[in-house]
């Protein structure tokens, strides 16, 4: 059992969930990032979580999402499964579209 903070940033259905329900129940206090939290409802529900609207674009916003995570305990965990705008593999792109 822990008491450490994970964040999932692009939290939704899927891979993000099934990972917020096994950090969950291995004790971590889950932080659920996405731009549209309404759809995190069940899943906030279902494990405790805290979910915190947040464009992974947007530096404030991102900011937010860190000082949210920071009073929820110590930080152990970052989980990026948020996607921008580029699509392709990663090594194929150039880097303008990494930075957005």
């Amino acid at each position: 059992m822990t008491s450490d903070v994970a964040i999932i940033a692009g939290a939704g259905p899927g891979l993000s969930a099934s990972l917020a329900r096994l950090l969950a129940k291995e004790g971590f206090r889950v932080v659920l990032a996405a731009r549209n939290v309404g759809k995190l409802s069940a899943l906030v529900a279902e494990t405790g979580a805290l979910a915190v609207e947040t464009d992974v674009a947007d530096v404030a916003s991102v900011e937010n999402l860190f000082d949210v995570a920071d009073k929820a305990g110590p930080l152990s965990l970052v989980v990026f499964n948020a996607s921008g705008r580029a699509r392709g593999p990663i090594a194929h792109l150039e880097p303008e579209a990494v930075r957005q």
